[in-house]
């Protein structure tokens, strides 16, 4: 029951942070969603900062699963592809997708936050080894964007009326295209 719980707090918390901000939604509040006294709140986070810890853990902890997968793989473009068409799905999961949201639109409130800098760094990481070191720049480059090809499918074109299934795939073909130039 506490890990339902936990689970609870995080998605009231994720909603509020997303819609208000973080700095504007309030440990009170996310108690009063949840149904709670705040002295309960605190006996799973003690603070806002360790919700957010607990959210960008998760996150974390995908992309280090993928990075390890990919390190244990022969450099390929098979390979490279494959560790694209992985992530473009990470990146459909709803509870991932709802935290890089919360992430994007709260950048200016956590950017000196050590959860937000870690996911940051999870993600050059992650660009990182997708090119060798002796690869030209614009090789380099266009294997970095290939990510982010993935999320301007989510955010850039939001306002687009095409569903977002085919706008899922639209960005995947654009990002594989990106990997192997």
């Amino acid at each position: 029951m506490p890990e339902d719980t936990r689970t609870r707090i995080q998605d009231i918390a994720l909603r509020l942070f997303t819609e208000q901000g973080y700095e504007a939604t309030s440990l009170r509040e996310i108690a009063e969603e949840l149904g709670v006294t705040k002295a309960a709140l605190y006996y799973h986070f003690r603070t806002k900062d360790d919700i957010v810890t607990s959210l960008v853990d998760m996150r974390v902890q995908e992309i280090e699963k993928l990075l390890a997968w990919f390190r244990s793989q022969p450099r390929t473009p098979e390979t490279r592809r494959e560790l694209v068409v992985r992530y473009a799905r990470m990146l459909r999961e709803r509870r991932y997708l709802q935290i890089t949201r919360f992430l994007e639109r709260n950048q200016t409130a956590l950017r000196a936050n050590p959860e937000f800098i870690r996911i940051r760094e999870a993600l050059l990481e992650i660009t990182t080894e997708l090119s060798e070191p002796d690869d030209p720049p614009a090789v380099k480059l266009s294997r970095s964007m290939s990510l982010f090809a993935l999320h301007a499918g989510k955010w850039v074109m939001h306002s687009e009326t095409v569903p977002e299934e085919e706008m899922n795939e639209a960005a995947l073909e654009v990002a594989l295209r990106l990997v192997e130039p």
